[in-house]
């Protein structure tokens, strides 16, 4: 009975991990399979910000879980969790009053956060410019993370301390079920079973289901960034989310002003072309983290985003970037890309086979604020446990 399980979960991603996390926490005996020697997908290459504030109200929930959950992990193992609090940025007063408006959403859902002024965000944030800054939304509970490392630590807790078992090199070929158990076998000849199966990643998904797969509405987007040199005597913390941000987030969506402060955009500007929104965070080494830009294609057409990195999309994002933070240097000492899959038409993509075999991918842009909350509710419903309110 050694390679039998309560749940079997496919993909070592930040999905999955919490998955595996929360089926855990109900006691249940769980195998994660990776395909690699590690995780290294998207939960690795994203710009590493938990930012529930970001998100619609029904998102928010699972980003809020989430950052209760971060930081609970946080006080047993360092898994890289630092909370330094999320600042929106507004240029003009167009992108001040949707911050006014979503500090009203926030404080009527209980969700602390705090308007800073123009002369409140110079002091707290060196280096921003005082022709760029207008105001600003600050919530004091968001944390940032090293998705590098963060992902890796997470498991490393999860095996040492819970003692969750995962096989990493099982590239998955098949999932059969006969009634009773899901077997689950690899290209290396081993197999594991499970009473649930649950795919979390995209390129199993496609693997196992081609024919679903290529129906479903799901839609790659590469996401470029950047991280400069160390900044010498530099310090900046939290996440800087400026002026496109506040014009892009699902969060403000539902701000009063925001479909008429939408229609009064330019359609053919760059920054609308490259779907670029300036950040800024610092790593642990001094350097800061820039980011970033959205380009969209099919997930079965995914190769026509290409495999290089678009220079005239960093050199935009730089320049646009040195208008509002003067730091010591903007010298680029790394440049990559992610890429992850997301739904044109609905939050995540979900779809169950045989009664046992759930697919859970798609969850796009929001897979590190709101994977571990809601991995709990998702946990919770398949294995038919008693109701999670959130």
């Amino acid at each position: 009975m050694e390679n039998r399980y309560d749940a079997v979960i496919i993909g070592g991603g930040i999905l999955g991990t919490f998955h595996s996390f929360h089926a855990m926490e109900l006691g249940l005996k769980v195998c994660l399979v990776e395909k690699d020697n590690y995780a290294k997908g998207a939960t690795t290459q994203n710009f590493g910000q938990v930012v529930p504030s970001g998100m619609n109200s029904k998102w928010q929930k699972f980003g809020r879980e989430s950052l209760r959950i971060y930081k609970e992990i946080q006080s047993q193992f360092d898994i890289s969790i630092r909370q330094n609090g999320s600042v929106y940025l507004a240029s003009n007063e167009e992108e001040e009053r949707l911050l006014v408006e979503l500090r009203g959403i926030n404080n009527g859902n209980d969700y602390a956060s705090k308007m800073l002024t123009k002369k409140e965000c110079l002091d707290k944030y060196p280096g921003l410019r005082k022709d760029y800054v207008k105001a600003g939304l600050y919530f004091p509970e968001e944390v940032t993370v090293e998705p590098r490392t963060m992902i890796h630590k997470l498991q490393e807790y999860l095996v040492t301390q819970k003692g969750l078992e995962i096989k990493f090199n099982f590239p998955v070929i098949s999932c059969e079920t006969d009634g009773e158990w899901v077997s689950v076998k690899s290209s290396n000849n081993e197999e594991v079973f499970g009473k649930k199966v649950i795919i979390c990643n995209g390129s199993d998904f496609k693997n196992l289901y081609p024919e679903i797969f290529a129906s479903s509405d799901l839609e790659v987007s590469k996401l470029q960034m950047m991280q400069t040199k160390p900044q010498e005597n530099y310090s900046l913390k939290g996440s800087i989310l400026t002026g496109w941000s506040i014009r892009r987030y699902e969060a403000f969506h539902e701000c009063p002003s925001f479909a008429q402060i939408k229609a009064n955009e330019t359609e053919d500007s760059l920054q609308k072309k490259w779907g670029v929104h300036i950040l800024f965070k610092q790593a642990v080494d001094g350097s800061i983290i820039l980011g970033d830009s959205h380009q969209y294609a099919d997930a079965a057409n995914m190769e026509d985003l290409g495999y290089d990195l678009d220079m005239d999309i960093d050199n935009f994002m730089i320049a646009e970037a040195q208008k509002i933070f003067d730091l010591p240097t903007y010298q680029i000492q790394n440049r990559w890309y992610g890429m992850y899959s997301q739904c044109k038409n609905s939050d995540i993509f979900q779809k169950t086979i045989d009664n046992n075999i759930h697919i859970v991918t798609g969850i796009g842009g929001k897979g590190m604020t709101g994977s571990a909350g809601f991995s709990k509710k998702n946990i919770a419903k398949i294995f038919n446990r008693q109701k999670i309110n959130l």
